[in-house]
């Protein structure tokens, strides 16, 4: 059970991006998404991103599953370098 975030978790409501897959998508009520941050530091796990004229990190090493209820509204969507970028990284994270 989540409850009030602690140590290095995301406190405060974000950007994210959402990385489940549409065919999960459609079925559930839940998405996994990855939050954004414009503050961090760079590594091999975190993939760059641009979202309104903002230079900031997509945080894959956060990833959490939300009930949709929470998504508060769309802002967009990432380009595809990104998508290409973030999906890779992930693959790479859950390399067994």
């Amino acid at each position: 059970m989540l409850r009030d975030p602690l140590g290095s978790e995301i406190k405060k409501l974000r950007p994210c991006v959402v990385v489940s897959p549409a065919e999960l998508n459609d079925h559930l009520r839940t998405v996994i998404v990855a939050p954004m941050t414009s503050k961090g530091f760079a590594a091999p796990f975190r993939a760059p991103v641009t979202h309104a004229g903002n230079s900031g990190l997509i945080v894959l090493d956060q990833l959490r599953a939300v009930d949709k209820a929470r998504l508060v509204k769309r802002l967009g969507a990432v380009s595809a370098r990104t998508l290409s970028a973030t999906l890779a990284t992930l693959q790479e994270v859950f390399a067994v």
